[in-house]
């Protein structure tokens, strides 16, 4: 596979940060964080299989495990032996699984607003659900109305003003990408984890972000994580939606900087 992957900061930095976005964002979800940390750490994002500029995984492969394969494989090729891991709703979960699959590389690991326990949304983006329902997600493939873009995009943010015409484009376009809404479909049908009872076995450093008006994941999903994750910290963003690291940047990374900066206990 061809990967679109920015690699940012300073070559020699021995714990370089991984960053995961969510289903149908890409790696410009972190823009303000790596703007952020870039002038001091090695900051690494990439699109992962099935979004962006990537696409489609050539085997239609969307479980967790083939993701976090994924993840291992593109630190293998940057020479990244450990690193710092963060990730976003999906990426959140593949971050959280590669944390149990890998514990020798991944050394400390950030969950926004992830993925991985059952939960009830009370809205959910309609792209999201148009790819689940069969007839409809065909007519997806052939066409896709901006203003179905439009309306995801808002419904994750906790302040849907907050969203700039120039944001929908990019989702917009990058949607449009070849392979990419197939791909999303095939990823909705393999959506389905069931080895949340795994997330009591980690054991590093974890800071949980959240944003209280998710409307997608819900914050009791937050509590869960920080009750099963021991010495895990919890952070909430009051006025935040589901993407609390793009919908302010600023806020949140601070946050993140503090848990670097804190001696692993």
């Amino acid at each position: 596979m061809q990967v679109h992957v920015r690699d940012e900061g300073p070559r020699d930095d021995p714990l370089p940060i991984v960053l995961l976005h969510g289903t149908s964002a890409s790696l410009h979800t972190w823009d303000g964080w790596a703007q952020s940390l870039s002038g001091q750490h090695r900051v690494i994002r990439f699109d992962l299989p099935a979004f962006g500029l990537t696409g489609p995984n050539p085997n239609n492969d969307y479980s967790i495990a083939a993701y976090v394969q994924f993840v291992e494989d593109v630190a293998d090729k940057l020479g990244v032996k450990k690193f710092v891991l963060a990730g976003n709703s999906l990426g959140g979960q593949i971050a959280w699984a590669a944390a149990l699959a890998l514990p020798q590389r991944v050394s400390k690991l950030v969950l926004v607003d992830a993925a991985g326990y059952p939960f009830q949304s009370s809205s959910v983006p309609i792209g999201f659900r148009i790819a689940r329902m069969p007839g409809l997600r065909v007519l997806m493939e052939h066409v896709l109305p901006r203003g179905v873009i439009d309306s995801s995009v808002r419904n994750v943010y906790g302040d849907p003003s907050k969203v700039k015409p120039e944001l929908i484009d990019r989702y917009y376009d990058l949607t449009l990408r070849a392979g990419n809404r197939q791909a999303l479909a095939y990823r909705m049908d393999q959506r389905m984890g069931g080895d949340e009872a795994h997330v009591k076995e980690l054991k590093l450093p974890t800071l949980i972000l959240w944003g209280a008006k998710d409307k997608l994941i819900p914050l009791d999903n937050a509590r869960r994580f920080a009750a099963d994750i021991q010495g895990s910290k919890l952070v909430v963003f009051d006025e935040l939606g589901h993407v609390p690291h793009e919908e302010d940047a600023q806020k949140t990374v601070e946050a993140f900087k503090v848990f670097l900066a804190a001696p692993p206990h």
